[in-house]
C-alpha cells in the first residue's frame, strides 16, 4: 500500500551508480523508484539494452498493473471502444473487452471476459514495433512461458501479429498483501508464515527452473481473489532473469527496488538467485512489524545501511515477536550471500514449521496496522510537499493522489472502527 509517490532522489554514492527508472505498481497505478543499470551483456536473460539515453521505462506487469498514463477525462465507453478497435480479430472473437485497466508508453492493459466460460482475464497488448516493447515482451515471455505454479501469475495464451503481442493473463483481484492485513482484525506469526510459505513455494519453483525474480516486494504479491481463503500470487517478471540448464549461474545487471536490493547488487558483484532471498528477508521484516528494516530518504545513507546489513528489532511489536521469527529474518538478511538461506531451507526453518502447527499466537495486528498506516501517511505528506515545489501538476497526477488519499482515509476509518467501535 502507499500513496503513489515518485520522489526526486539525490545522487547515489559513487560506488553505487544506478539509473533511475519509474515503475508502475500493481493495481494502485502509483510509481515507485526502480533502479536499473543498463549493461550490454547480462549473461542471464535480463534486459540486454546497451546504454540507451535516456533510459526507457520498465513497463507494468502484464494483466495486473495499472499503467502510468491513464486518461481520466475520456469517457470509459470511448476508451474501451478505442482500444477494442485496435485488437486483432482473433482476440475479440474469443474475448469480450470490458475495461481499460491502464496504459504505458508502448502497452495497453485491458480487463476481458472469455466469451465461452465468462472467466475474467487481463490482456496486455504490447507494441512490438518499438525496440523497448520487444525487449520487455521477450523478457517476460521467456519467463512466463516456462512457469506453471499455483502461487505464480499464469500466462494463459499469447496472440502475435507483426506489430503487436497480446498476452492473456490471470487477473488477480484480491488486492495487495498489506492492504489485506490492515483490513483484517487479526494477524499473528502463524498468519505470517502461511503467507511466506506460499511465496517461498513459488520462489523455490522459480529457482529450480533457473529463474530469478529480482524485484520481489509486497506490491508484487497479490491475492488471487477477495475471499479469506485466497492464495498469494507472485507477479511482475519485468526484471526477471531466466536461464536454461547449463548456463552460468551468475548475473551482472544492477536492478531492483532500492529498499529491497541485496548488498552484492549494490557493489556490482556478480550475484546469484540469493538476491531474491534477501528481498524475502525484507518482506518478512515488514510482514511482522509494518516497518522497513532499511529506510532513508537519502539514498546514500540507505545504501550504507544495506551494505552493512544494519537493522534493529526496536519498537512495537518486536518485543512480542518470537526469537525464532527474528532468527528466520537474520538468516535471510545476511550480507554474505553464501550464508543466506535458500528457499528450501527457509521452508524448513523451525519458525515456519512450528508456526504451521501452532494454534494460538499473540495478535500483532494493531501494531502492524498502525505502522503501515503511519508510513503510508508519511509518504503521502512527502509527496504533497514535493509536488508543491513543482511549477505545474497534471490533472491525472492530482487524481491519482486523491484516489490514494481516499483509500488511505477509508483504511484508517476501517481500522478505527475495529478498535474503537
Amino acid at each position: 500500500m502507499g500513496c503513489g509517490t515518485s520522489k526526486v532522489l539525490p545522487e547515489p554514492p559513487k560506488d553505487v551508480q544506478l539509473d533511475l527508472v519509474k515503475k508502475v505498481e500493481p493495481y494502485t497505478g502509483h510509481k515507485t523508484d526502480v533502479y536499473k543499470h543498463f549493461i550490454k551483456d547480462d549473461g542471464g536473460g535480463g534486459l540486454k539494452t546497451g546504454c540507451p539515453s535516456p533510459p526507457y521505462h520498465i513497463q507494468p506487469y502484464p494483466g495486473t498493473h495499472l499503467a502510468s498514463h491513464m486518461e481520466p477525462h475520456e469517457p470509459r465507453r470511448t476508451r474501451v471502444a478505442k482500444y477494442r478497435a485496435k485488437f486483432d480479430p482473433r482476440v475479440t472473437a474469443k474475448y469480450d473487452i470490458k475495461a481499460l485497466i491502464g496504459r504505458g508508453s508502448f502497452s495497453r492493459v485491458v480487463r476481458v471476459e472469455h466469451k465461452a466460460t465468462k472467466q475474467p482475464y487481463a490482456i496486455k497488448m504490447i507494441e512490438t514495433k518499438y525496440r523497448e516493447g520487444r525487449e520487455v515482451c521477450e523478457s517476460e515471455l521467456c519467463v512466463l512461458r516456462r512457469v506453471r505454479h499455483t502461487n505464480i501469475i499464469q500466462l494463459i495464451e499469447v496472440f502475435e501479429t507483426q506489430e503487436r503481442v497480446y498476452m492473456v493473463m490471470e487477473l488477480a483481484t484480491g488486492g495487495e498483501l498489506f492492504d489485506r492485513i490492515i483490513a483484517k482484525g487479526s494477524f499473528t506469526e502463524r498468519d505470517a508464515t502461511r503467507v511466506l510459505q506460499m511465496v517461498l513455494d513459488g520462489v523455490k519453483y522459480l529457482h529450480t527452473l533457473g529463474i530469478t525474480h529480482r524485484d520481489l516486494k509486497p506490491e508484487n504479491l497479490l491475492y488471487y481473489h477477495p475471499g479469506t481463503d485466497s492464495k498469494i500470487m507472485i507477479t511482475d517478471f519485468g526484471l526477471a532473469s531466466a536461464r536454461k540448464k547449463g548456463d552460468d549461474c551468475l548475473m551482472k545487471t544492477t536492478c531492483g527496488t532500492p529498499e529491497y536490493i541485496a548488498p552484492e547488487i549494490l557493489v556490482r558483484k556478480p550475484y546469484t538467485n540469493s538476491v531474491d532471498m534477501w528481498a524475502l528477508g525484507v518482506i518478512s521484516y515488514i510482514l511482522l512489524s509494518g516497518t522497513m528494516p532499511f529506510e532513508d530518504d537519502n539514498r546514500s545513507r540507505l545504501y550504507r545501511q544495506i551494505l552493512k546489513g544494519k537493522y534493529s528489532y526496536s519498537g512495537e511489536p518486536w518485543p512480542s515477536v518470537s526469537n525464532l521469527a527474528k532468527d528466520f529474518i537474520d538468516r535471510l538478511l545476511t550480507v554474505d550471500p553464501g550464508a543466506r538461506m535458500t528457499a528450501l531451507q527457509a521452508l524448513k526453518h523451525p519458525w515456519v514449521v512450528s508456526m504451521a502447527a501452532s494454534s494460538s499466537m499473540k495478535n500483532l495486528h494493531r501494531s502492524i496496522s498502525q505502522n503501515l498506516l503511519k508510513r503510508a501517511s508519511s509518504r503521502c505528506q512527502s509527496t504533497k510537499s514535493a509536488q508543491s515545489t513543482r511549477s505545474s501538476r497534471s490533472t491525472k497526477s492530482n487524481k491519482s493522489r486523491r484516489v490514494r488519499e481516499r483509500e488511505l482515509r477509508e483504511l484508517n476509518l476501517r481500522y478505527q472502527q475495529q478498535y474503537n467501535g
